[in-house]
């Protein structure tokens, strides 16, 4: 009977047959009651002809099932399933309550809230309401946010929110409540249906997911007919090679967080510089493993390396978006003291 002792040739239903049978006749049964019968049929017919699987092969299935469970890309939350799922405990009402809150701008409080919108468009609500709701709301944002604000609104209207805010002692909180009811209906209800993306930073996304000789000659032809724009384009995308940006705690995060059998094809067609930023991130052990891997790969083909290199630049966007890790831009207030 052969054994199996290269975990690198295991297929996705092998791996799964092998964590089945490690996990014994009951659990086995069931994770079955929740699979399909196609699935249950492929699952079962891949068990029946694994062979015998090495100690070895178990472990380091078991290693990598543990590491990826606890990685942030193990499950995936969208605005979608969140609201299929509050739609089956809470009324319509409550559910678009709840939704709404969600597609708005971040923060517990509105004050928290209003700090995440953009000042324009901020602004832009602001100049219609009175002189002292806009002092009340000047009052309550940071500083910094409504400087911005304050900038953008017509002269002399700000001049009269300023004097308001001069002459304004400790506010009520019926006043407060007034005004945050005031935003709640009229602005962020409505900022939530219809905020619109920067076209721009939308394009650099886009962008970012075309293969590189389609993104190479579109961004050609923008730099002769738009050049401005094909600039900006261009900073507000992230590159692959951009990860050298990533401090060692970020990339040590994101080496957690990423599928283990994207990485090696990624570092495949990376620079040495970023491979050596990798490896210089990991266990002596985990990079002697990942270096054998790339190894036995032989040649892989382009398309493949730049999907692989794309998944781990979408996973280490949406770990950047919540806060747990920092992408330097190269600016000096983004520089790192040690």
């Amino acid at each position: 009977m052969r054994v199996r002792e290269d975990y690198r040739t295991l297929t996705g239903p092998e791996k799964a047959s092998i964590f089945l049978l490690a996990l014994g006749e009951d659990y086995t049964a069931k994770i079955f009651e929740h699979m399909d019968d196609e699935e249950i049929m492929e699952i079962s017919q891949t068990m029946a002809n694994l062979g015998k699987v090495s100690a070895n092969v178990v472990e380091r299935l078991f290693i990598d099932f543990a590491e990826q469970m606890s990685s942030t890309n193990a499950l995936v939350g969208t605005l979608d399933s969140t609201e299929r799922l509050l739609a089956k405990v809470l009324g319509k009402d409550k559910v678009g309550q709840i939704m709404e809150e969600i597609r708005g701008p971040a923060g517990r409080t509105m004050w928290e809230k209003l700090g995440n919108v953009n000042e324009e468009i901020l602004a832009n609500f602001l100049q219609k309401e009175y002189p002292q709701t806009v002092a009340v709301v000047m009052s309550k944002v940071s500083t910094d946010h409504a400087a911005r604000v304050l900038a953008l609104l017509p002269e002399n209207f700000a001049l009269e929110v300023i004097h308001r805010m001069l002459r304004m002692e400790a506010v009520q909180k019926e006043v407060l409540e007034d005004v945050e009811k005031t935003l709640r209906t009229e602005f962020m209800a409505n900022l939530s249906r219809t905020q619109r993306r920067d076209s721009h930073e939308l394009m650099a996304e886009i962008f970012n997911s075309l293969e590189r000789s389609v993104e190479s000659k579109f961004m050609g032809e923008l730099e002769k007919t738009v050049p401005e724009s094909a600039e900006k384009i261009r900073s507000l995308m992230f590159t692959f090679e951009d990860l050298l940006k990533l401090d060692p705690a970020s990339i040590q995060t994101l080496i957690r967080a990423v599928d283990k059998d994207k990485l090696p094809t990624a570092l495949k067609g990376a620079t040495e510089t970023l491979r050596d930023l990798f490896f210089s991130n990991m266990s002596e052990r985990a990079a002697k493993i990942m270096k054998e891997d790339m190894a036995a790969m032989g040649p892989v083909r382009l398309k493949e390396v730049e999907e692989a290199q794309q998944y781990i630049v979408n996973i280490t966007k949406d770990l950047e978006s919540r806060g747990e890790i920092v992408i330097a831009s190269g600016n000096e207030e983004d520089e790192l003291i040690y």
